[in-house]
């Protein structure tokens, strides 16, 4: 009979559980399953895109390039996490439900190594198994649905700051404004918001103390109105709405804001050390710069095309042959500015002229020395990288007359527009490249 009744128990376990199971949990597995693989490759992805665009284009579209990379890498490691957590979470509660199929008993305290005390204080807990897996199927939702929800704000303002500063350029140029960008898209944040962020305020502190009816009033509603269906209002994000109104207003605020700065933060260090080649270790003391170091991005045979910086490189650190290859590539956040400023009056004339003096321009702007001599007679050609496939100079520099051992070639380089004096390091003006004969 005890069995009997046993096995009527274990076979309403099932329903026990699905009553008091989030009726969605099939769903997230699902997603969580299929998207976590390619979330977990995302990042990547877009950094391989990052750096492949980003010689390609001046400081201004950089800039549109730069925000639309963090924000969107953000985004996807925020959806990685929270995908790879929900199913750590997802597989805890089945667990659970399985350790209640196994064991309908539950925790059996009185198995347990404990003390009186102790065991008095977890008995008098008023909690079972079947709340540990209530609270896990929650947790689990929970967790997939702030994820989400932070996912999709960091696309939102990724597409509307990015969106408008990109106007902000065209507009720019196509009228010749001298403000910059980025001011004038903050100008623009402030006259777009400005109405909003006053309207709140006002009705915050004061809303309650205004009549229905009143001019005031009216004006208040429908600033309030017009912003809400435009997507500013609260219940906009319905997800965020329930959880604030639910959990706590302060703390899921503060969950979803933390979230976005420890992904934006995350972003940008690991942009930066990429960017830099640095990584973790203690090499604090290591006479390592740029200006005594050997870069492996100056020799073609070490290079990584797709993420080092695009820097002059000749084709090994041994040189065999008659002829050092010396390619330049074509860097528009300094070439560019610099191109302007010295060679204004190409633009005036013919496209075969213009090319042709604009060429010389060029080839100034990276004079090259060898050994600490100006390279005599040097010419380059049009070229381009073969690897990326962007436009470069090509110089082949005869070194059959050099001794054997070590040379060192400088190349001249302009210096960067968007340079800060006093808080980026100093420009040596040029690119060193060491090789041996």
């Amino acid at each position: 009979m005890a069995r009997t009744i046993a096995a009527m128990d274990n076979a309403n376990i099932p329903d026990r559980i699905l009553a008091r199971t989030a009726p969605t949990w099939e769903v997230e597995l699902l997603i969580s399953g299929v998207a976590v693989f390619a979330m977990l490759q995302l990042p990547g992805w877009l950094d391989d895109r990052m750096f492949a665009m980003e010689p390609r284009v001046d400081n201004d579209w950089r800039m549109v390039l730069s925000l639309a990379y963090f924000y969107a890498k953000s985004a996807a490691v925020v959806l990685a996490v929270t995908f790879a957590l929900h199913l750590l979470l997802r597989a805890q509660w089945i667990a659970l439900v399985g350790m209640d199929s196994v064991y309908p008993q539950g925790v059996r305290l009185d198995k347990l190594r404990m003390g009186p005390i102790q065991r008095g204080i977890e008995e008098a807990l008023p909690d079972s198994t079947a709340d540990a897996i209530e609270r896990a199927d929650n947790r689990a939702s929970v967790v997939f649905a702030i994820g989400v929800s932070v996912a999709l704000i960091i696309a939102s303002v990724c597409v509307t700051f990015c969106g408008l500063l990109l106007l902000a350029i065209l507009a720019s140029q196509a009228l010749g404004w001298t403000v910059e960008p980025l001011s004038m898209l903050l100008g623009v944040f402030l006259l777009i918001l400005g109405p909003f962020l006053a309207a709140s305020a006002v009705d915050h502190l004061w809303g309650a103390r205004l009549r229905k009816g009143d001019p005031s009033h009216r004006a208040l509603s429908a600033v309030l109105r017009f912003y809400t269906r435009i997507g500013m209002g609260r219940s906009n994000n319905r997800i965020v709405a329930i959880l604030s109104s639910n959990g706590g207003e302060r703390k899921i605020m503060a969950v979803v804001v933390g979230v976005m700065i420890a992904a934006i933060l995350w972003v940008f260090a690991a942009y930066y050390f990429m960017r830099n080649g640095s990584g973790p270790g203690s090499y604090g003391y290591f006479p390592r710069s740029d200006g005594i170091a050997i870069e492996p991005a100056n020799y073609d045979d070490q290079r990584d095309p797709g993420r080092d910086r695009p820097v002059p490189y000749v084709q090994s650190t041994v040189v065999t042959g008659p002829y050092l290859r010396l390619v330049v590539p074509y860097r528009p956040t300094r070439d560019e500015a610099a191109m302007r400023a010295s060679c204004g009056h190409a633009d005036a004339l013919a496209d075969g002229p213009r090319a042709t003096a604009r060429l010389a321009c060029l080839s100034a702007l990276h004079a090259v020395a060898l050994d600490g001599r100006a390279v005599e007679g040097l010419r380059y050609e049009v070229a381009s990288d073969p690897r990326t496939d962007r436009p470069a100079l090509l110089a082949m520099i005869d070194v059959r007359d050099l001794p054997r051992g070590r040379h060192e070639l400088r190349v001249a380089r302009p210096l960067r527009a968007d340079a800060r004096p006093g808080k980026d390091a100093p420009d040596p003006g040029y690119d060193r490249i060491p090789f041996w004969r």
